[in-house]
């Protein structure tokens, strides 16, 4: 049956458009119960048998939720316990509408054959469709078709069960919509009145989201937030240029403060500070906000006074006294930010947070508050029956929302992880708050891996340049298996040298558009944990196939030079290839082949021409003003039982390190300009943009004070200045103050270059720059190789390659990934220094003061490449008399006053009293100030390793 809609439309050019809609109506769809026999369904979907323990409920049924249950019940409908679910094409189409995340995971659902959640298409079922009536809205359309499928299946069902005992349950949380429901006889309860009505699971009543009412009951009637404006109001204030729209940051050292960030290109303001409870009004970190801005002799400077939101009373009985502490501090200082307040929420970036359980102190209370474990997320309050068996485990909870009379959002517990400190709940912890997709991969990625035994064929050795006779080898860091790269250098007869960077072939194995490209597409990259790692793509591929080791035959995409013996290039080449490395070398084996004078082998000979032409070309581009800068990165020796640290040391880096760096650094280069070349408007290329001034100001003062210069008016004069400055007897000052300059940077990103004119890369100097040496660990390296294919005529194009707008969101998502992955790894080795510390005692180090702050110095440990705070305000006794000069910055405790790069020694333990944010505790021993310092511990464990040199 044929139903269609006809309307009339106005065009542009001022015609008239007539439009017929038509909406087809079959008999043909079934009810997907395995109760009936009327519909000739082959593979039904809903239980015959679908019983539930609930008190209202005592005969078998199926549910039908609404739209509004779906949205905001989904942690429920997602329990292995809700089964034998109808979810309505009209309540799918909603969902779909309204909210991406919550329509994906219902698909999920519904795909998941032990949960027998079956799709009517209601909408297209000749008994269940309706028209919408003459000043209905849409939104009653909704609920009337909602009521009629259902209403369909109660009397369908009763003809085809026995006696009619199985029936159907309709959860809306709508009160009209219930009301309409029972005066038609159907059966409908609230989803928490029918929740809370099943037997024996507690759990599950945890896991419901309340709603707008329930929210009122749980907080109190003071008002203590700004009510917020509705969109409309946004909208034409933003219009109007009365309001900004930005991405709200909370601060992670100051719950009392945050900075939104304005989206909008022109504004002369890109950052909004803001500071206090009532003007941060409700804004959760990554909320999309509207602020207003304060006129200029209200705007104050961001605080640097350092503070947690962990004081064990629930509401807002302190909060007066320290919102004075961080205004009496903001006035004094010099530099104002233009500072605001939120004024409503455009959108919110909610997620489930991960953290634990402050169980409250009245004894058999539910309602309790929730610490996650990203600091930049406020207190949560949930109700859950089962807080004793919560405490001491990580759990999950989601919010729901944040009443304006209410110190803290309301949420619902979601899952536990599994007990806080354990290792694998922590790595699970640690995955989840960076948002690192770590699901093994489905079977629709792994079905388009290649079928084993794999080898190469006759078709590859006919479009591909034969060098496997060429004594290629890698060199990596111990215990690498997923070798993206390999390099040789020979002479050639004309006494010029060849030399060849040779990288895995991905995009031979990953084909655009299918489910193992959108799955790499998503991930962006390989996630290195301490003792774990994530893969971009499945293990098949990252440590076999793909993988160049050596003595077997590999493909791979290769940059070959030729260059004289001043590393200058003659001519550059790009073909697929085929390989067989020669060696797999760790840097330490390729640094000892290089040195011992009696190795005379090819391998040998090849690694010692390319170390002399890598330092020619280390050498050029330093003169040219790329930027050698430092970070005190760690390692971890694990044990080969337990896989716990048992030994912690700063990473030494070899010669050869800096040999595979240039050589991946000028095929980088040499590949940029080769796609940019051929496509100027969808090339994937990577910049580093150059700081603002202000970046430098920390950097400027810190050298001041030790009476040196540093110039950053360039790439150049910065390198310049940093090589210059030094002092006797402090070799470290000079790695201090490049760890300083390295927080000064921005950060790199990748970028379209049909969507941007700038491409210039800031830390290496270098005027256009992309990655393309590490396909199997970065999924921007495979959209290069695609692109460097199709230039040399390997491959052949495709549609989303050429479209810079999707290049350009792709973009948008590997910098995303990446920037998670960089803390995900930074978060794991703080994890892992923490387990090192944990039966180490307490232990005397020797550090350099990083930073100076108002209450606290921030101090670094060379030997264990570790950062800490000295705090000294603290709670259990009289704070020492502080004086702060913002200049200096100084910091004057008592008699001492501390600079930037001063030489302390301090106590170094883990302090696990809250065993959440487990931190490492310093204490200052030296210099000795009486009532702050402590006294070093009587013997140092273990047997003293060398003092660093100061």
């Amino acid at each position: 049956m044929l139903k269609s809609k006809t309307f009339v439309k106005k065009t542009r050019s001022g015609g008239v458009l007539k439009i017929v809609r038509e909406h087809y109506l079959r008999d043909d769809i079934w009810c997907g119960s395995e109760v009936c026999k009327e519909c000739k369904d082959e593979a039904p979907v809903l239980q015959e048998d679908a019983c539930i323990e609930s008190n209202l409920c005592s005969y078998p049924h199926y549910l039908i939720p609404d739209t509004n249950v779906v949205l905001h019940q989904i942690d429920i409908l997602e329990d292995p316990l809700i089964r034998n679910v109808i979810i309505l094409q009209t309540v799918l189409q909603e969902v779909r509408h309204r909210s991406a995340p919550v329509y994906k995971r219902i698909k999920d659902a519904i795909h998941e054959k032990e949960k027998h959640f079956y799709t009517f298409t209601n909408e297209h079922h000749r008994e269940t469709f309706i028209e919408r009536e003459q000043g209905e809205s849409a939104n009653d359309r909704n609920d009337r078709a909602i009521r009629v499928a259902a209403k369909w299946y109660a009397d369908h069902l009763a003809k085809e069960s026995n006696g009619g005992s199985l029936k159907v349950v309709l959860l809306t949380d709508d009160r009209a919509n219930k009301e309409k429901a029972e005066q038609h006889g159907l059966i409908v309860y609230r989803c928490e009145e029918y929740i809370k009505s099943l037997i024996g699971n507690p759990e599950l009543v945890d896991r419901l989201a309340l709603q707008s009412d329930d929210q009122n009951e749980i907080t109190g009637s003071k008002l203590l937030f700004p009510e917020h404006l509705p969109l409309s109001r946004i909208q034409t204030g933003i219009k109007n240029g009365v309001f900004l729209q930005g991405t709200f940051h909370a601060n992670r050292d100051n719950y009392l403060e945050g900075t939104v960030f304005i989206n909008r290109e022109g504004e002369d303001i890109n950052e909004v500070l803001l500071q206090g409870l009532q003007n941060l009004n409700r804004a959760v970190h990554q909320d999309v906000v509207a602020v207003e801005l304060f006129p200029k002799e209200c705007w104050v400077a961001p605080s640097s006074v350092v503070l947690q939101d962990d004081s064990p009373n629930d509401e807002d009985a302190e909060e007066d006294e320290t919102e004075n502490k961080l205004k009496s501090v903001s006035s004094e200082s010099s530099v104002l930010k233009p500072t605001g307040r939120v004024v409503g929420i455009i959108k919110r970036n909610w997620r489930p947070f991960c953290g634990m359980l402050s169980q409250s102190l009245i004894k058999e209370a539910t309602r309790h508050l929730f610490t996650p474990a990203d600091r930049r997320i406020p207190r949560i309050r949930i109700e859950t029956r089962q807080a004793a068996n919560l405490i001491g485990q990580r759990i999950m909870v989601a919010i729901d929302g944040w009443p304006k009379n209410s110190r803290y959002p309301n949420g619902h517990f979601v899952r536990n992880l599994g007990a806080a400190g354990d290792k694998e709940t922590e790595t699970e912890v640690l995955l989840l708050e960076h948002d690192v997709p770590h699901q093994p991969f489905s079977q629709a990625v792994l079905s388009f891996l290649p079928k084993m035994p794999w080898s190469i064929t006759e078709e590859d050795l006919k479009v591909r340049a034969d060098l496997r006779h060429i004594c290629v080898c890698s060199v990596d860091p111990p215990g690498c298996t997923d070798i993206d790269d390999a390099l040789h250098c020979r002479e050639l007869g004309n006494g010029n040298l060849e030399v060849g960077v040779h990288i895995a072939d991905v995009s031979h194995f990953i084909r655009p558009g299918n489910a193992l490209d959108q799955e790499a597409a998503s991930r962006g990259t390989t996630v290195y944990l301490c003792g774990k790692r994530i893969d971009m793509v499945p293990e098949l591929l990252s440590s076999n196939l793909c993988s160049l080791r050596s003595n077997v035959e590999r493909l791979a995409f290769s940059c070959i030079w030729e260059m004289n013996h001043n590393a200058e290039i003659i001519k550059t080449r790009f073909t697929k290839s085929i390989i067989n490395s020669k060696a797999s070398l760790t840097y330490a084996e390729a640094q000892m082949r290089i040195d011992d004078t009696n190795m005379n082998d090819d391998i040998t000979k090849s690694l010692r021409g390319l170390n002399r032409l890598a330092k020619i070309l280390k050498g050029r581009r330093i003169e040219k003003g790329a930027l050698t800068l430092s970070s005190p990165e760690v390692r971890f020796h694990m044990d080969s039982e337990t896989h716990d640290p048992i030994d912690l040391q700063t990473k030494e880096l070899k010669e050869t390190n800096s040999m595979v760096e240039e050589f991946m650094l000028l095929a980088n280069i040499s590949v940029a300009q080769k796609i940019y070349d051929e496509f100027s408007e969808c090339a994937l290329l990577r910049k580093h943009p150059s700081p603002p001034p202000s970046n430098y100001d920390i950097l400027i003062k810190a050298a001041k004070s030790r009476e040196l210069n540093i110039l950053t008016d360039s790439a150049k004069a910065l390198a310049d200045s940093l090589n210059n400055a030094t002092i006797q007897n402090f070799p470290y000052f000079n790695t201090l103050l490049r760890i300083l300059a390295t927080r000064c940077m921005m950060q790199a990103v990748y970028f379209c270059s049909g969507m941007d004119s700038d491409f210039h890369h800031y830390g290496l100097a270098s005027p256009i720059y992309t990655h393309f040496t590490s396909p199997i660990r970065r999924y921007a390296d495979i959209i290069v190789h695609r692109l460097l294919a199709v230039a040399i005529n390997a491959d052949s194009t495709y549609p989303d390659l050429m479209d810079k707008h999707k290049q350009s969101a792709l973009c948008n998502n590997l910098n995303y990934r990446h920037k998670m992955a960089q803390y995900a790894q930074r978060a794991s080795v703080a994890f892992h220094t923490q387990l090192f510390f944990k039966n180490k005692g307490i232990l005397n180090e020797e550090g350099f003061i990083l930073f100076v702050r108002k209450n606290a110095i921030i101090i670094l440990i060379p030997k264990f490449g570790l950062e800490g705070t000295v705090f000294f305000e603290n709670k259990d006794k009289p704070s020492p008399h502080l004086s702060f000069d913002s200049e200096g910055p100084t910091l004057k405790v008592e008699e001492h006053t501390f600079r930037m790069f001063d030489k302390v020694k301090v106590t170094v333990s883990l302090d696990a009293s809250n065993i959440q944010h487990q931190r490492i505790r310093m204490a200052l021993t030296e210099p000795v100030i009486p009532g702050v310092s402590v006294p070093a511990p009587e013997s140092e464990p273990e047997a003293k390793k060398p003092k660093l040199d100061s």
